[in-house]
């Protein structure tokens, strides 16, 4: 396996890839996402283990639609797919990439639990490390009800607040960013998974750098659209307003996670 470097300019393709992808099979993406963001939430609500196995399903998550964007970029380029038997038609393509993606979990249970492990310890112990260099912003932002604050959230110190927890946390996204792809494709044990990762990314911070703040352009685009539609519904049939709000973030957050195998694609390269 090799590390490769590539042009910062090739994040924006890694945008634009992950995009087609999932216009080409959006049912699978956001099925695969939902599900797992369903598999969280009830994790979630168990008592005391609940929140640290939510947080392990991370990397299966992540695994999960890789492998949906590589089957679809296969296709694209007319590569073998799974088969239909003798004597039926072949399954849509969302079923087939659908297909992959769970089965690609199911063979990595194992080493997937493990990083699901350390990404659990990970994250809360970077959660506990930015609460005691500058506090928790969310403590004082919601309301008894659970109703966010508009005043503190809107408010210089919040928002400053929030975009140093995110900063304490890139460490470990970049850490996990390639690892499950590496522990699946190229059979690299998870701890050395992180550390090629790590690496990998740092290498390649421009293509990351530039990666992210296409991103944040689509998103914020799409946030302005959401926005527009959720008043005009809300004033015409209520709270269906708020749910297209919801339902937009997480196909946006669908879309996202399309475009990170073609990042892994292009920085590793099998010997």
């Amino acid at each position: 396996m090799k590390l490769l470097v590539v042009s910062p300019g090739t994040g924006a393709r890694w945008v634009r890839e992950g995009l087609v992808a999932f216009r080409r099979a959006p049912m699978a993406f956001f099925s695969l996402f939902m599900i797992f963001m369903a598999g969280m939430a009830l994790l979630a609500s168990l008592p005391l283990v609940g929140v640290p196995l939510a947080v392990a399903l991370g990397p299966a998550s992540t695994l999960a639609i890789m492998v949906a964007s590589e089957t679809v970029w296969r296709q694209q380029r007319g590569g073998a797919l799974p088969l239909a038997r003798p004597g039926q038609s072949a399954p849509p393509l969302s079923a087939r990439v659908f297909m992959a993606a769970w089965g690609a979990v199911r063979e990595k249970a194992r080493p997937l639990a493990v990083m699901g492990a350390l990404y659990a310890v990970a994250v809360l112990l970077i959660g506990q490390l930015a609460s005691l260099l500058i506090g928790d912003p969310m403590a004082d932002a919601i309301n008894t009800d659970g109703t966010f604050k508009a005043e503190v959230v809107r408010s210089g110190a919040f928002q400053g607040a929030m975009i140093l927890r995110m900063l304490i946390y890139v460490p470990v996204a970049l850490a996990f960013w390639h690892a499950p792809a590496l522990l699946h494709w190229h059979g690299v044990p998870p701890v050395k998974a992180l550390f090629f990762s790590f690496v990998t990314c740092i290498r390649n911070i421009g293509a990351m750098g530039v990666f992210i703040l296409c991103w944040t352009g689509v998103a914020l685009a799409a946030s302005l659209a959401l926005a527009l539609v959720g008043s005009l519904l809300a004033s015409v049939a209520g709270p269906m307003g708020a749910g297209v709000m919801v339902g937009g973030t997480f196909l946006l957050s669908a879309m996202f996670f399309a475009s990170a195998w073609f990042s892994f694609r292009d920085c590793f390269q099998a010997d």
